[in-house]
């Protein structure tokens, strides 16, 4: 008998998906025309109650797309976060920006404290601007994301933003239905609270069109421009006139369809990642050294995924027990390498990187499909019990 294979994260494709692509197929509507990428930009505005969405080919060039229209320059500097995937940052680099690096706290999300204190310290406000001491540089945004679905501490983090007049782009790629249940931003879900928002469609995500990509807001004007500019700036459709550099950047109708079958699972998506990220807390108890991390209490997350913090007693370290877990078939992996170590961004500012390290040495993403049985979660659970005993 061969061995089970249990898979980090993968799609859940049980609804209405095959109906719905199979329909844009038979009336020929499969490329970036087609009634289901407008439909699709409707229903999620409507899920996430904005104003408006625009599709696009994925979250990377979302976040493109939400830097420009945020007035983002090649002269300018971006706060980003180091504990991310580089999709995050690299999107600064494409204008010609350059990002400096912000630590994380216990939530994996940017530290607001640390970030107040740079904003402080290492920055003036002058005539409405804020200017890094150390390179001179405007510091126009900051880009927050919501790691595995968790919520950054949007409060703190909009009170800096305001105080000196800062745009925030929330990278939601990872929280589609993550939103605050207390507090100042109560119903508000991520990617809704800042300047802009982007949510990511891809494979892994907790509804995917195998790409794709949504940026939303309740600024009509920025969502009018975004539109523009994904989709080659055309200021004259029928005489093919263009008024500035645009981007074929659209969401094709065929990846639409398959959106909005998944988007009416979602709820129910992230009921089972709830289920299953409570068992694995309650059972993970019994074993010394490792710990499920917490999601913050403030907040109904989308559970996407589970980050679990290795360290002593456990008898394995972190890539022991993704080794351990691979010769037993299951996948898990480490959390990404730091952005700022990286060697595109050597070179680049940081600022009291600390936290991030830790984690990066101690958590590692366990299965967390929207399809895992709760007898697979069981064998994880059994296997982590028993280190070593393939």
């Amino acid at each position: 008998m061969s061995q089970k294979f249990i898979p980090l994260s993968v799609p859940n494709l049980k609804g209405k998906e095959l109906e719905y692509v199979t329909k844009a197929i038979k009336t020929e509507w499969v490329s970036t025309s087609g009634p289901y990428v407008n439909e699709f930009e409707e229903k999620i505005a409507a899920y996430v109650n904005v104003k408006g969405a625009v599709s696009c080919q994925n979250g990377t060039s979302g976040l493109h797309i939400a830097l420009l229209v945020c007035g983002v320059t090649k002269d300018d500097e971006v706060i980003v976060p180091t504990l991310t995937f580089i999709a995050a940052v690299n999107p600064v680099k494409y204008i010609g920006a350059e990002p400096i690096f912000m630590d994380c706290d216990d939530s994996l999300t940017m530290d607001p404290d640390k970030l107040s204190e740079f904003c402080n310290n290492e920055c003036s406000f002058i005539n409405g601007k804020l200017i890094n001491n150390k390179t001179k540089k405007h510091i126009k945004a900051i880009v927050v994301v919501h790691v595995f679905g968790n919520m950054a501490d949007m409060e703190k983090i909009m009170e800096i933003a305001d105080k000196y007049n800062l745009k925030v782009i929330e990278d939601a790629t990872e929280a589609l239905g993550t939103y605050y249940i207390e507090g100042k931003y109560r119903g508000k879900f991520a990617g809704t609270i800042g300047t802009v928002g982007v949510y990511s469609f891809n494979g892994n995500k907790i509804i995917t069109t195998g790409g794709g990509g949504m940026i939303v807001s309740n600024d009509k004007e920025l969502l009018k421009r975004a539109k523009h500019l994904t989709t080659q700036a055309k200021s004259d459709e029928l005489y093919y006139t263009h008024d500035e550099i645009g981007y074929n950047y659209r969401m094709t109708n065929l990846q639409a369809a398959l959106g909005l079958a998944q988007l009416e699972q979602l709820e129910s998506f992230i009921a089972v990642k709830e289920k299953n990220y409570k068992l694995y807390k309650e059972k993970l108890k019994a074993i010394q050294g490792l710990t499920i991390l917490n999601f913050r209490d403030i907040i109904r997350p989308n559970y996407w995924f589970y980050a679990m913090y290795c360290d002593k007693p456990y008898s394995l370290n972190r890539d022991q027990v993704i080794n351990y877990l691979s010769s037993r078939g299951i996948q898990s992996r480490p959390i990404w390498g730091l952005i700022s170590d990286q060697k595109p961004y050597l070179d680049n500012q940081k600022y009291k990187i600390e936290k991030a390290k830790k984690y990066l040495e101690h958590v590692v993403n366990i299965p967390c499909s929207s399809n895992l049985s709760m007898e697979d979660v069981l064998y994880v659970v059994e296997c982590l019990m028993n280190p070593g005993k393939a």
